[in-house]
């Protein structure tokens, strides 16, 4: 019994075993459900998935079912961020004991009824639970708010090389809430349209629609929605990882205020969208996205100098190379800001250019193209959002020496190749006709389908690493249980 307990303990009270189940969970789903898809289907392995495992596809009922796998997902990812960020920040010990317990509890009953309710088989007791868990990772998050209330004075700043107010509020914190309350409010975006499901109302895919000249005000929600969540998923990573390189100083104190106006700002823009105020709405979003791009940027060039000083303290005037070098060195905590500066390259720049260019050039384009476009923006977005996640759980979980540069090279080297494809392939029709483009989309599909095998590859090896490790009698899991308890005695 000491046996179930004690892992039981690790795995669901401690912030370590909470993001090791939760990034399990994610990587069984994206592993099955990923056989489905477009490329895997050509190797044969979606027929024998399906009749396998007596999975009920109605074409006509796609859209729905690729809802449900988004929100499914989206969820044990926002419950690692949770658990990053109770782990991080001070609260009260029954806040964080009830936020995370009912966001897990919420996640589970998400992925696990969302997907039998969408892929086998239509229970609806099922999609009641599905609900039932999703209405929980809401409440959930109210409680974050209150978790993060940053005007209690028993979080006030004490070093002032951290921003903060004149009376000592730390707008770091202030961050942290502003980013909690308002994806509890944008998640109204989405709650709204699911209420009229079944009344006049049905799934639909954002890329699907985005050339119709008139929508709904729903289908509007619906496309706000998606944008503003995942653009706050990004926001909060990015908090993240500041609190966990230790971020301050005179650039820290520029990026707070600018990452707090930033998300306010883009939210009031992306509601707007569902507004009369919708002609101007998506000025109002650029406008937001500014400093919160600015933000992550002083971050990026804080922590590489903060890595080259700390990396080249010794040497009395280090050159280039020997910078360079430092900077280099651990790529666990050089990953994140480099995935940063990546996206620029694959998401961010990508998407600015559309927008600029959008009637001049691509709506010129089949909209074929443009759905490509669209889907790729999105999933790349995600995909870099998770190599962070993954960048800082290898440096939580103690990676060192060799394994620790295998890791998070192997990350860096392999989602970095797949983006760089997908970013070429969304872009194709700048470089090449259609009827001479085969070759390039080819090579192409062989970069993506590498790049992102080897990835998983990579995150089966740790994962089976720490099933098997919990199997053992003083594994890695005691060590970081002892560790847990050491943290909650001295928060």
């Amino acid at each position: 019994m000491a046996f179930v307990s004690d892992r039981f303990n690790y795995l669901f009270k401690t912030s370590k075993g909470l993001i090791l189940v939760a990034i399990a969970m994610i990587s069984l789903v994206t592993a099955v459900w990923g056989m489905l898809s477009g490329p895997m289907a050509e190797l044969g392995t979606r027929t024998w998935l399906v009749e396998r495992l007596g999975m009920d596809l109605v074409q006509a009922e796609r859209e729905g079912r690729i809802v449900i796998l988004y929100h499914a997902i989206a969820m044990a990812v926002v419950a690692i961020e949770t658990y990053m960020i109770t782990g991080l920040l001070k609260m009260q010990p029954f806040l964080k004991t009830a936020v995370n317990l009912l966001i897990t509890v919420g996640y589970v009953l998400a992925m696990v009824f969302g997907m039998g309710f969408a892929y086998f088989g239509h229970n609806w007791a099922f999609h009641g639970l599905y609900i039932a868990g999703l209405s929980l990772v809401f409440f959930a998050g109210i409680l974050l708010c209150a978790a993060l209330w940053p005007w209690n004075p028993a979080y006030h700043v004490v070093d002032r090389a951290y921003a903060h107010l004149p009376g000592g509020v730390d707008l770091e914190r202030v961050a942290f809430f502003a980013a909690a309350l308002t994806t509890v409010l944008s998640a109204l975006f989405g709650a709204v349209p699911g209420a009229y499901f079944g009344n006049g109302f049905e799934a639909f895919l954002a890329e699907n629609i985005i050339r119709y000249p008139e929508k709904s005000v729903l289908e509007y929600s619906v496309i706000g929605h998606l944008h503003i969540m995942l653009a706050l998923i990004a926001v909060m990573i990015t908090l993240i990882i500041g609190r966990w390189l230790n971020f301050k100083g005179p650039w820290q104190k520029l990026a707070m205020p600018l990452m707090i106006l930033g998300t306010v700002v883009l939210n009031l823009g992306v509601w707007g969208v569902v507004t009369p105020l919708e002609p101007v709405a998506h000025t109002v979003i650029y406008v937001g996205a500014t400093p919160s791009m600015l933000a992550a940027l002083f971050l990026l060039i804080w922590s590489w100098n903060h890595l080259v000083r700390t990396g080249t303290a010794q040497l009395g005037r280090p050159s280039i190379v020997q910078k360079l070098a430092a900077l280099v060195r651990d790529p666990l905590t050089f990953g994140p800001t480099w995935q940063m500066l990546f996206m620029n390259f694959t998401t961010s720049g990508i998407g600015i250019f559309m927008a600029i260019k959008l009637d001049e050039i691509f709506r010129v384009w089949p909209a074929r193209e443009e759905r490509i476009e669209l889907t790729g923006h999105w999933h790349a977005l995600s995909a870099i959002i998770a190599t962070i996640i993954l960048f800082y759980y290898g440096d939580m979980i103690g990676l060192k020496g060799k394994v620790r540069q295998f890791y998070g090279w192997g990350i860096i080297l392999c989602s970095d190749l797949a983006l760089a494809a997908v970013t070429v392939f969304e872009m194709k029709r700048l470089v090449v006709a259609e009827a001479v483009q085969q070759p390039l989309v080819n090579g192409l599909m062989t970069a993506i389908e590498i790049g992102l095998g080897a990835w998983l590859v990579l995150l089966a090896a740790v994962m089976l690493w720490r099933l098997g490790d919990l199997f053992r009698r003083r594994g890695r899991w005691t060590v970081e249980t002892e560790q847990s308890l050491a943290e909650e005695v001295h928060p």
